[in-house]
């Protein structure tokens, strides 16, 4: 029977990464078959009964699902926040499962956010190689010239970060305010703001309108609305993700 490593069982139930399971492992938050784990390299099959902090875990792989969220200005995306700010996921209505979010939008920052119940799906389509864009509608302050903007086609090296080119569209320009379309594949964190302050811009709205092929659309703030699966499956089919994922256990593909 195939057998699985503890720490990527948790983060396929979405509980938390790889490295986080390792680490509640070795503080002794794991159990199985009521037995206190000591070590990250344990290996568990279906029939073994997982546990963290006294709460079961199924070991059997379930099905990925997915939901868009809006996400409101004011929240952060986090399960913890050693702040005490309101989190996302606090809010969340209790019916969703435990989820996890792909990528993340700062506090002051708001729209599409996708979350799914798989830990390992989330990752996979964070990856660079995926090579998916992310729009947003983001209002800027300052002296605007159109020169500027079409120099964020090119790359950028700010703090000695290089950033790769950005797309913007104009979509209303009036004295020393706008309101662009910004399109980028690279995602860094708050990339947008640090780029547009480099060029003395300061953001003043930045709301996320797509995520690859996934829309905010008429998507309320706050609601939250599930992707049906085979919805889900057509979207994914060009980056294999889902097909890589349901594969055969014993191959690479």
């Amino acid at each position: 029977m195939h057998a699985e490593r503890v720490s990527k069982v948790l983060a396929r139930a979405g509980l938390c990464s790889r490295r986080k399971a390792e680490k509640l492992i070795l503080t002794g938050r794991v159990t199985v078959n009521g037995q206190t784990l000591t070590t990250p390299a344990t290996k568990i099959t279906l029939q073994d009964v997982l546990s963290v902090d006294g709460k079961t875990f199924t070991t059997f792989p379930m099905p990925t699902r997915l939901w868009r969220y809006h996400k409101p200005r004011g929240l952060v995306v986090t399960h913890h926040d050693p702040q005490g700010r309101q989190t996302v996921f606090a809010t969340l209505p209790a019916s969703l499962p435990r989820v996890v979010s792909i990528g993340r939008l700062d506090i002051t920052s708001e729209g599409l956010l996708l979350l799914t119940n798989d830990g390992s799906f989330a990752r996979q389509l964070e990856l660079p190689e995926n090579r998916w864009v992310r729009r947003y509608r983001v209002r800027i302050h300052g002296k605007i010239d159109t020169f500027s903007l079409e120099r964020l086609s090119h790359k950028n090296i700010i703090n000695n970060v290089i950033y790769a080119p950005i797309h913007v569209q104009i979509d209303n320009l009036q004295g020393s305010h706008a309101w662009l379309t910004v399109s980028l594949r690279e995602g860094r964190n708050r990339e947008i703001r640090r780029v547009m302050e480099a060029y003395g811009w300061s953001v003043s709205r930045l709301i996320r309108i797509d995520y690859g092929p996934f829309q905010l659309g008429s998507l309320a703030e706050r609601a939250v609305e599930e992707i049906p699966s085979n919805v889900l499956l057509k979207k994914m089919l060009p980056t294999n993700v889902l097909l890589k994922k349901k594969c055969c256990r014993g191959c690479r593909g």
